[in-house]
């Protein structure tokens, strides 16, 4: 497809709607808003991939690249011929979807290359709410309505790597923070604790691959192979990107059968003596599995070279992993969820006003305690230095289903309160976590700040001179609450530091040396263009080629440092 009908469709008139003589316009993408608490920053990573995705492979072979060596269609479901007259097919197909004039489009085919500079944050930077992470410009001044011509497509395939980094990285802090709290000499385990399940209920394939890259950034864990893929292809990473193991299905099971399910866990550790095995085991009954058959099982789990992993796959994933809150007394402030009396537990509901509780459904002792503690129960171990209960290393869980930030600060918090370290359990990611979010979740918008016009300007009776008039734009609708109001001329981001903090053994240089990411970014606006070039948005791209090239390995040692 011709990569500029990748648009949305008002955007194919604004070359003419600019005033006329229009040569620059300059706009920034920014995070607006957040809209999940007590996120102030976003993870700014996937414009690399962009950039050689699009605007350079997409652009050069199916625009810029249509030569007579190319197989052109003759017309839409017919055969293919070598057509000398590629930049006519070119120009007709954007007109038979497009129905505008064209000359613009032809003058870009001419050109040859991408007339665009985009100037980023280096990728892996946490970039405040209200600080943009890149501008983009024109540099030839017949395609100053190019700029934003692009926004469409750039907003599609930025937002979604950039929110899903952000999260990802979320989750990372969230689960180093209890993994410090209960189990510091084994912090290394969290790359290994959020891992990405999220591939099936993405939107897309390329929604998978963009999303599972920015899981990538802060954990090693996913299924998701193409996000792997693309990795070593966009950011040239090496060694070890990301993993997973050999894991059951439901279909797995219940092809052994329900009477012979045992058999069948029997049957899976003698066919992987070794390394880590998930079995999903809700397919019929989780807590028949954890009583029955791992007890059987012991001796033959403790005898492998390496870990059972146990994944219930369905219910509320807080009670299934950490079990209920158990009281005695049932009282309208209980902060109980089940209710012992003469040795039998007891499901505590809410009546239909809610003003008092009542007793519901009877609970087994294994549902009460939870999967977490059977395990404990089966297999015991160790009490690390901080006081908290440790599985034996050969046998673990995972939940992947329904996980979310709010959950996952649930289910460690529990785990913390009744003594077991937060690393017990690994946490599968989905798209629960990665699918149920919009442009609109971080305010994503692309906005002109700036823009160019030359002018003739009369200067006696016989002749005139031209002139460029710089006007610093911008938009502020008074039925807004103040979000979409935006900088104004060009932009500079830059690093503010208090000095304060700084120990008195240590020079500034000194201390900026060793903590680079030390203090806060903000932007300034209305800035020359010498300021605007002395801030930290650095060319990455222009005139359709990469200029600075970044790694995985120095995005992901970027996010660890910050």
């Amino acid at each position: 497809m011709n990569p500029l009908l990748l648009c949305d469709a008002y955007k194919v008139h604004h070359n003419r709607m600019y005033p006329e003589g229009t040569i620059m316009i300059y706009s920034n993408f920014t995070p607006r808003k957040s809209r999940i608490k007590g996120v102030d920053k976003v993870v700014f990573f996937g414009l690399q991939h962009f950039c050689l995705e699009y605007l350079i492979k997409k652009f050069n072979e199916e625009f810029f690249g249509m030569t007579d060596k190319n197989k052109i269609p003759v017309e839409h479901g017919g055969g293919y011929k070598n057509d000398l007259y590629h930049k006519k097919w070119v120009i007709e197909e954007y007109k038979r979807h497009i129905q505008v004039d064209t000359k613009h489009i032809e003058a870009l085919w001419d050109l040859g290359y991408l007339p665009i500079e985009i100037k980023a944050l280096p990728e892996g930077t946490l970039c405040p709410i209200g600080v943009p992470c890149f501008t983009i410009r024109n540099t030839h001044p017949d395609f100053g309505w190019l700029t934003n011509y692009l926004e469409t497509l750039i907003s599609a395939m930025m937002w979604q790597p950039i929110t899903s980094a952000t999260i990802a990285y979320e989750y990372k802090k969230l689960l180093t923070k209890y993994a410090e709290e209960t189990d510091k000499n084994n912090v290394e385990f969290v790359d290994w604790q959020g891992h990405d399940f999220s591939m099936r209920g993405m939107s897309s394939i390329e929604s998978a691959i963009l999303s599972g890259m920015g899981h990538l950034l802060s954990f090693t864990g996913t299924d998701t192979i193409p996000a792997i893929y693309q990795l070593e292809e966009s950011y040239k990473g090496a060694g070890l990107i990301g993993a997973s193991v050999p894991a059951t299905e439901h279909s797995v099971m219940c092809m052994g059968t329900k009477e012979d399910e045992i058999v069948t866990f029997k049957r899976l550790l003698d066919l992987y003596p070794t390394g880590i095995l998930s079995v999903v085991s809700d397919t019929w009954d989780l807590w028949k599995v954890c009583t029955e058959y791992l007890p059987k099982l012991k001796e033959e789990i403790l005898a492998r070279d390496g870990k059972l992993v146990i994944r219930p796959d369905s219910g509320d994933p807080v009670k299934i992993i950490t079990g209920y809150k158990v009281v005695t007394e049932m009282v309208p402030s209980s902060i109980g969820e089940c209710l012992v009396e003469n040795g039998k537990y007891y499901l505590i509901e809410s009546n239909w006003d809610a003003t008092w509780p009542i007793k519901g459904k009877e609970l087994s002792l294994a549902e009460v305690k939870g999967v977490i503690h059977l395990l404990w129960d089966i297999f015991g171990s160790t009490v690390n230095e901080q006081g908290y209960k440790c599985l034996d290393p050969h046998i673990g869980a995972i939940y992947g289903d329904s996980i979310t930030l709010e959950r996952a600060t649930q289910i460690c918090e529990r785990l913390k309160s009744k003594g077991f370290a937060s690393t017990n359990i690994v946490l599968g990611i989905g798209s629960y976590t990665y699918q149920y979010n919009t442009r609109d979740t971080f305010g994503f918008a692309m906005k002109a700040t700036y823009g160019e016009i030359m002018t003739s300007v009369p200067i006696d009776n016989n002749g005139q001179t031209w002139h460029t008039d710089k006007r610093e734009i911008f938009k502020d609708p008074i039925t807004d609450d103040g979000t979409k109001k935006s900088k104004k001329g060009l932009l500079k981001v830059l690093r503010t530091l208090d000095i304060s903090t700084i120990p008195k053994s240590m020079t500034i240089d000194e201390y900026i040396e060793q903590y680079p990411y030390s203090g806060n970014l903000i932007v300034r606006d209305q800035c020359t263009w010498e300021e605007e070039s002395q801030g930290l948005l650095q060319t990455v791209f222009k005139d359709g080629k990469l200029i600075k090239e970044t790694t995985l390995e120095e995005i992901r040692n970027r996010l660890k440092q910050q």
